[in-house]
């Protein structure tokens, strides 16, 4: 993927890696549209960026996904990539699950079925594009679940499949397909205290890696920065090293949240 020249829809841009990728190609000079369901922080963030555009978006409405769609070609029509940034994770405990499973479903909606429905609504634009894009953004936790998270490991572990099998039914066309799969950074996706969890990757610090890897390997199709690769490539240990560092990782996570 070029990272100059582009005209890129970014979800969740308002907030996280999301806007810190919004920012980040902003200043490589591309036209840059944010999009999210918090007006408020989607204003700030095109404030602080004059010249990036927002639109809110309600990634959970399938109906809205198809006229937002439609009115962003119509506004940006040069539209050559899409970046599913926008994310959501909660805890749960599945001995005590609420009735309703709001958390659960809205996780699934969000993370899974948002990207899946987005990219069919704007892939026959990208296909009349010279040269398109389409990145997902999953998780370390798609290979390696944190139990206290199943959903949530559960939609980044979807997400990660559709891409690889987006990209095989992409391949003869003009669209490039790209996963960028962060390690635990320091964000707000989990609340406040994660962003100062020592645990996690200073958000600049991932921030800059990502990008380096954007412009120094352009074809490559995952995105994967140095922390993130124990934890991508830990199935490839067997399956008894894996459930030894399944259990130990689990073990010691538990314990810091006791």
């Amino acid at each position: 993927m070029n990272t100059t020249g582009n005209t890129i829809l970014i979800t969740g841009g308002g907030s996280g890696i999301g806007r810190g990728l919004a920012e980040a190609f902003h200043k490589l000079g591309n036209q840059v549209i944010i999009a999210g369901r918090r007006k408020q922080l989607l204003d700030d963030t095109v404030a602080a960026n004059p010249g990036m555009s927002s639109a809110v978006l309600d990634i959970e409405n399938a109906v809205s996904i198809r006229t937002f769609a439609a009115k962003l070609i119509t506004d940006f029509p040069t539209l050559n990539t899409v970046i599913h940034s926008a994310g959501i994770m909660r805890f749960e405990n599945l001995l005590a699950q609420p009735e309703d499973l709001a958390d659960s479903e809205a996780m699934i909606t969000t993370n899974f079925l948002g990207p899946i429905r987005l990219t069919a609504a704007l892939l026959p634009h990208l296909e009349k594009q010279r040269s398109a894009a389409i990145v997902t953004v999953t998780s370390i936790l798609a290979f390696l679940p944190l139990a206290m998270a199943p959903t949530y490991n559960a939609t980044k572990a979807a997400i990660h499949s559709y891409t690889e099998s987006l990209r095989y039914q992409l391949k003869s066309t003009n669209i490039q397909v790209l996963e960028i799969i962060p390690p635990y950074v320091q964000t707000e996706l989990t609340g406040s205290k994660q962003v100062s969890d020592p645990r996690a990757m200073p958000l600049t610090d991932y921030l800059n890696e990502t990008m380096q890897i954007f412009k120094t390997q352009p074809n490559s199709a995952e995105i994967v920065v140095e922390r993130a690769k124990p934890i991508r490539l830990v199935q490839q240990k067997g399956i008894e090293e894996y459930e030894a560092f399944f259990k130990e990782f689990n073990d010691a996570m538990n314990a810091d949240t006791h």
